[in-house]
């Protein structure tokens, strides 16, 4: 669970009987728009040829956010399995849920509604879709999805909602505070508040250790948020599905922690004292081994901090 991570939370303010979520530290609302007297079609099905997304016609007052988690190291599936069991333990039931591929991918993202960019983006390779109910007819749909630096979730609640007004506690800079340049990337709160980050843009050739060509961003923040303070430690762990021995994950994930390193030195000029590399395998997985989505996410090189100030 999520909620057992060592984090402040962002609240989701919602009225008796309306879905009340928690997001991690750092969530940012980027968007609101609230209807009194709105229409939106709840998906209940993935995206099929022929007949689209199959949604339930809904009518009220409907509530659309859009939330930017920056500094977060959680995938996708993270978020939502967390968000999922908080909805469950208000009362709510799952009509449908669905990942990437399952839902219907390309088709399914612009078959339903979803606000505009840049306050909420969707990975085309990476999203989770989730719709809800209560007893009292409350529906809530829940899209969670991430880029290499952050995590979007976009939350659509209908039912009899006041508008929300309530401030979100943030754990954000106030505006206009000056930070040093590595804090600006998403690297530093993440490091800070979790200790760990997720370097979900990192492409390797496949079967190989060979880290492909490329301006890789979260190594360039990673190298920023190492060269503003040379007494930070970090070790790059290699991580891969439950395809194959352990020995040999355990081998490869190790071997592609030490291509990022090597990357790192020769390319960012980080210094290798500020580095370590190994590997477990797929003995900690953040996602489900038994979809492709799954393995896909689970195949990761993560960047722990081991520095103790």
């Amino acid at each position: 669970m999520i909620r057992t991570l060592p984090l402040l939370f962002a609240l989701i303010p919602a009225p008796l009987a309306a879905a009340t979520l928690e997001l991690p530290a750092g969530a940012e609302l980027r968007a609101e728009v609230v209807d009194p007297a709105g229409r939106y079609a709840l998906p209940l099905a993935p995206w099929a040829a022929g007949s689209g997304v199959k949604a339930r016609e809904t009518t009220g007052q409907i509530s659309r956010q859009a939330w930017r988690l920056g500094g977060t190291g959680l995938s996708s599936f993270q978020i939502l399995s967390d968000l999922r069991a908080q909805l469950e333990s208000d009362g709510f039931s799952i009509l449908f849920e669905c990942s990437t591929r399952e839902c219907g991918g390309f088709d399914f993202r612009y078959g339903t509604e979803v606000l505009t960019e840049p306050a909420m983006h969707v990975n085309l390779g990476d999203f989770h879709f989730l719709s809800a109910e209560n007893e009292a007819n409350n529906l809530v749909s829940l899209l969670v999805s991430r880029s290499a630096s952050a995590a979007f979730v976009q939350v659509i609640q209908v039912g009899d909602a006041a508008p929300i007004t309530q401030p979100v506690t943030s754990t954000r800079a106030v505006p206009g505070t000056a930070l040093p340049t590595a804090e600006l990337s998403e690297i530093g709160p993440a490091m800070e508040s979790v200790g760990r980050y997720i370097l979900a843009d990192l492409v390797f050739e496949t079967g190989s250790a060979a880290l492909g060509p490329g301006d890789f961003t979260s190594l360039t923040d990673l190298a920023a948020y190492l060269k503003a303070d040379t007494s930070r430690r970090v070790a790059l762990v290699g991580h891969t599905d439950a395809t194959g021995s352990l020995s040999g994950n355990v081998s490869l994930s190790k071997r592609r922690a030490e291509s990022v390193m090597a990357r790192l030195i020769s390319d960012f000029g980080v210094p290798a004292a500020q580095l370590e590399a190994d590997g477990i395998g797929y003995l900690a997985p953040i996602a489900t081994n038994q979809t492709e989505e799954g393995r896909a996410t689970n195949r990761r090189v993560e960047a722990i901090l081991v520095s103790t100030r």
